[in-house]
């Protein structure tokens, strides 16, 4: 099989520097609970990973060129698509956006392919506990009255957005949920009460995609654990898991709406399709008529223009991509996602040391997938992060299974201990 390893960076590797470096991605997972302001704090903690990882020395593998392709015609059609518009207020802008957040993508996944396990864990660690931060200060905010931090009666937190914030919450709820499967009692209740906290906060954020992401992205994550199980004690540990957790959420529903506010909007969210969902020109008609669009403006009618077409945004990322940057960035769009869920779903099956996290990132990653289809993520730093950490992991796990045959290999060539202590003539007569 042809290989390809090629590494940036010229300094010496170190103890000290791979703190540095497993340091430097927990910081990246905890800054990107913080997004009501632009530039955001994740910004300045990706750039500077970048550039310390760059420095110390990322590998690019075989593995990571389809990203990198994908990635490079995605962009080069927002950059084709804005040049009619780069007048108009804010499209350049939007382009820069998309361009940082295609690189940091490519940086997860060069960057996860060395240290695999430590730095995913150091990242994920980082991840989730600013997501429980988050999460309490939005949950005392709400009750509270802060109106500086919800909108429209919904808890926004840290957040400009609820729909972003509760898809932020996916991924770091389904590592709870994950983390009450280890059989270990202390493992059981931290598990379950940041659970708790992290399915409060995505109660009161009242996004109905997101509710479906958690929902598909727990089942997932539940279904492909119980698959790749290797005994029957892990199988009976994750029904049990599921129906302790079914009657506990039941049950937490069950309290919170017991509070009016909570209640009446939930009342009025807790429905397949809204006002303007529907119609001509509602939600899913629009999809219907920016589809017919896109085919008579095959290189699109630039970024933050399909407005002017229709009422509002496409709430579509496919379709925006198409709108955004036309057939180029589109149909780039469409194989990088594509290519990622089927490759990401081969790799459920390979065992690797990471395995139970990557199902976690997995799972999170096809739920919020789906919600893409009914609402635009094409700058939401956490989704393109997720698509960069299974690359990366793709990557590392080639690299893992060809060390594995390598061992093999070496293990069947050397003599057992008993035949290396006979002399080489009479080894080779046994």
């Amino acid at each position: 099989m042809t290989t390809l390893a090629v590494r940036t960076g010229g300094l010496a590797r170190a103890p000290a520097l791979t703190r540095l470096q497993r340091a430097l991605m927990w910081l990246v997972g905890a800054s990107g609970g913080v997004v009501f302001i632009e530039p955001a704090p994740y910004e300045f903690t990706v750039i500077l990973a970048m550039v310390v990882f760059a420095a110390i020395g990322l590998s690019l593998r075989l593995s990571h060129l389809p990203l990198i392709f994908l990635l490079i015609a995605y962009n080069a059609g927002y950059l084709i698509g804005v040049l009619p518009v780069a007048e108009l207020p804010d499209t350049v802008q939007w382009t820069a956006v998309s361009m940082f957040i295609s690189i940091t993508t490519l940086f997860f996944a060069l960057a996860l392919v060395d240290d695999t396990e430590r730095r995913l864990d150091m990242l994920l660690k980082g991840y989730l506990g600013i997501a429980v931060i988050v999460s309490i200060f939005g949950i005392v905010t709400y009750f509270l009255g802060s109106e500086a931090f919800m909108f429209a009666g919904r808890s926004r937190a840290t957040f400009k957005d609820p729909n972003v914030l509760g898809a932020f919450l996916v991924l770091p709820t389904v590592l709870a949920v994950q983390k009450t499967m280890t059989g270990r009692v202390r493992d059981l209740f931290t598990g379950a009460a940041t659970s708790m906290i992290l399915v409060i906060q995505l109660l009161l954020a009242f996004s109905r995609g997101a509710w479906g992401a958690f929902a598909v992205a727990v089942v997932l994550m539940l279904g492909l654990s119980f698959v790749t199980a290797a005994t029957g004690r892990e199988r009976r540990r994750i029904i049990g898991v599921a129906i302790l957790g079914t009657v506990a959420l039941a049950a937490l529903l069950v309290v919170i709406l017991s509070v009016p506010q909570v209640s009446e909007l939930f009342q009025e969210r807790a429905t397949l399709t809204e006002d303007y969902d529907t119609g001509r020109f509602g939600r899913f008609g629009r999809h219907i008529l920016g589809a017919e669009l896109a085919l008579d403006h095959p290189w699109g009618i630039g970024p933050l223009q399909f407005t002017k077409y229709f009422p509002e945004d496409p709430h579509n990322s496919f379709l925006d991509s198409f709108m955004a940057g036309g057939w180029l960035s589109g149909t780039a769009y469409l194989g990088l996602i594509l290519v990622t869920l089927i490759v990401g779903l081969q790799h459920v099956f390979v065992r690797t040391p990471w395995r139970t996290a990557y199902i976690a990132v997995y799972a999170s990653f096809v739920a919020e997938t789906g919600e893409s289809y009914i609402i635009d993520v094409q700058h939401w730093r956490h989704y393109f992060m997720i698509i960069g950490m299974l690359w990366g992991l793709f990557a590392a796990a080639a690299a893992y299974r060809r060390g594995l045959r390598r061992e093999r290999a070496a293990a069947v060539r050397a003599p057992s201990p008993a035949l290396a202590a006979l002399s080489p003539r009479t080894r080779r007569a046994a």
